[in-house]
């Protein structure tokens, strides 16, 4: 399998692996197959760190913010239905696109401000799931944080089910999330007449434009962006003008519906946290493990708190998924790198969880709100930079087309924007006058100053380098590419082959395969990997039964192919196959590489990953897979 190096897609494993063109999706078969993607995308907007400013919201001044989340949640539909448009419109997610845009000096700052964003989100995952976790079985914070890493293999599996089984898994956790929530509301039975007068637009005082600014803030996350764009290519559509307005028409429902359900759940607990608390006197409920103390003997039913908490880990986990996916759209994205899922995930979980166990051992569990917080604030310096470069991309007529934008939508996002920025930067800003005003350590001053004049600049490159600089931006996909004059063949002739084998039945076809592309001149490689126990641990120093077996075969194969006329060499690898195939390919400097689409099966291929993904991201040179 031959493969440009340019050429790079998002999420490959999973790109364009629901085909909506098929013949056989008839009617509603055909526009269910565009739905899915914005339920992978709300997830982020009800997780743990929604859940602490609809309590405080609720419980301080009733139903009167209810307005506001209303307000966020179509500020989060117009913004998700254009990371939407890119991906669809330009088959670029928002990290690829930032790529070819900006210098890479920026990129790589964009790219660290957005890994920081995801490790900020999955700690807010990781505290929202533990602290479901104590509150249902009273196990300690911090087992309850170890317990998280084991998610990985859920993912993991997930992952290799396919992007359908791992959508209606996140669908299932939503619908648990929204049951729960629907049953804690007819509990709670809240007066619908003070709820419906919550939509009208009001700031009581000082405090409610605070907690306002932290619903706003909490709800657009600036990974859901990177992860939408990328998300809408896992539909195969047709690229002619009729396919893809089908696409962004189907995908914009899919995000109204799916959105709404995040802003249904949003809404429940704010109303919840209204009528349980503000309606009794309780205005000081605030934290998730107080306002779970406080359901039952206040609705009276011990069912509240269990359904509280079942949600709580349902947010939790459901969101975690999703931004395991966004970290690895973002480093596939910025960096063209590609990891093993099981090593990507690991590492987004270890970078959330250290911050996390260092602060429950050195300050307790008490303490454990402020670090949600902290989370919080960090999703809100990212948020501008996601922001301002999808208005870019979707505004620019020159790569997208007759699918650019219109102005009304223009002056819409560019407004949302401002807003938005605005009002992060305001909520950063009056911490850090708190934090002069009660703190004389002269270093974390300058610290914050320092990071504040980085911010703001980072913030201006973003803003203004692309219109300095949109002639150089070449329209990365055209709806309609013209036909051009095919030039000359040219048949490669390929001098040193190396073929990857396994000692099964399948050999000769591999042999027979690569014969097929050499000529009379070509030499071949034949290359196989022990892995005994032995070579495990004294690797190419082994001397056990199996290696020198392995080795008496592969000389065989050598001997006969010499003796046909073919000039062959026989070269052992040990222990890892992956990484022995791609260093013995490079040290033979082999310019084909013919190996066997069979790879590893069940719990090793949970482990290790498939040897030709692995071989082919480190390789530059043609592979030619052969489905044995």
């Amino acid at each position: 399998m031959a493969r440009n190096e340019n050429e790079y897609t998002s999420l490959s494993e999973v790109h364009q692996s629901v085909d909506t063109t098929s013949l056989k999706r008839t009617g509603w078969r055909k526009i269910l197959a565009f739905f899915g993607p914005a339920y992978l995308v709300s997830v982020g907007y009800m997780d743990p760190g929604n859940w602490a400013t609809d309590l405080a919201g609720g419980s301080q001044f009733g139903y009167t913010l209810i307005w506001v989340l209303l307000m966020s949640n179509l500020m989060a539909l117009l913004l998700q239905s254009l990371s939407a448009r890119l991906g669809i419109v330009r088959g670029r997610d928002l990290a690829q696109a930032n790529r070819e845009t900006y210098p890479k000096y920026i990129n790589y700052a964009l790219y660290g401000l957005a890994e920081i964003a995801i490790a900020a989100t999955d700690l807010a995952e990781i505290l929202g799931m533990a602290i479901g976790i104590q509150l249902l079985t009273g196990l300690p914070l911090i087992w309850g944080v170890s317990i998280t890493v084991l998610d990985t293999f859920l993912f993991l599996l997930l992952q290799r089910l396919g992007m359908r089984k791992m959508e209606a898994f996140i669908i299932a956790l939503v619908a648990v999330i929204g049951l729960s929530f629907l049953i804690e509301i007819i509990l709670a039975k809240p007066d619908l007449g003070e709820v419906v007068k919550g939509f009208k637009p009001s700031i009581p005082n000082d405090t409610a434009l605070y907690i306002a600014i932290g619903i706003i803030g909490a709800t657009v996350m600036p990974h859901n962006l990177y992860l939408h764009s990328a998300l809408v290519q896992t539909r195969k559509i047709k690229r002619d003008d009729a396919g893809i307005k089908r696409a962004l028409k189907l995908n914009f429902i899919d995000s109204a519906i799916a959105l709404n359900l995040a802003f249904f759940v949003n809404a429940a607990i704010l109303v919840l946290a209204a009528t349980v608390f503000f309606k009794t006197g309780r205005t000081d409920v605030a934290e998730i493990k107080q306002a779970h103390e406080l359901l039952e003997p206040m609705l009276g039913s011990g069912l509240a708190p269990i359904l509280f908490a079942v949600a709580l880990i349902a947010s939790g986990q459901s969101s975690t998924i999703t931004g395991t996916l966004a970290g690895q759209i973002v480093m596939e994205g910025y960096l063209k790198l590609r990891i093993a899922p099981w090593m990507r995930r690991l590492m987004t979980r270890l970078i959330a969880i250290i911050p996390a166990v260092i602060v429950i051992l050195i300050n307790g569990e008490d303490n454990i709100d402020s670090l949600l917080i902290l989370s919080q604030v960090i999703l809100s310096l990212q948020l501008g930079f996601a922001i301002i470069p999808l208005f870019h991309f979707t505004s620019d007529k020159k790569t997208m087309g007759k699918f650019v934008i219109k102005p009304f939508v223009i002056f819409l996002a560019s407004l949302i924007a401002a807003v938005l920025v605005y009002l992060n930067i305001s909520m950063v800003v009056g911490q850090s006058v708190s934090f002069f005003a009660s703190s004389d350590s002269f270093f974390w001053k300058a610290v914050i100053i320092l990071a504040g004049l980085f911010y703001l600049t980072l913030l201006l490159i973003a803003i203004f380098y692309p219109l300095m600089h949109k002639k150089k931006i070449a329209p990365s996909v055209q709806v309609h590419p013209e036909a051009v004059a095919m030039p000359q063949i040219a048949i490669p002739i390929y001098a040193k082959i190396a073929i990857a084998l396994d000692f099964s039945k399948d050999d000769l076809k591999l042999i027979n395969h690569a014969i097929g592309q050499g000529n009379d001149k070509a030499s071949y490689v034949l290359i196989h990997v022990v892995e005994s126990a032995a070579t495990r641990i004294i690797e190419k120093d082994a001397d056990d039964l199996e290696t020198r077996k392995d080795e008496e075969r592969l000389n065989s194969y050598v001997m006969q192919l010499k003796e046909k006329g073919f000039a062959a060499t026989g070269l052992l690898g040990y222990n890892d196959r992956s990484k022995e195939i791609v260093r013995i390919v490079k040290e033979s400097n082999a310019d084909l590489l013919v190996i066997g689409a069979h790879g590893h099966s069940g719990i090793k291929d949970l482990l290790y990953g498939q040897t030709i993904d692995a071989v082919r991201h480190e390789l530059k040179i043609p592979l030619l897979v052969v489905n044995v």
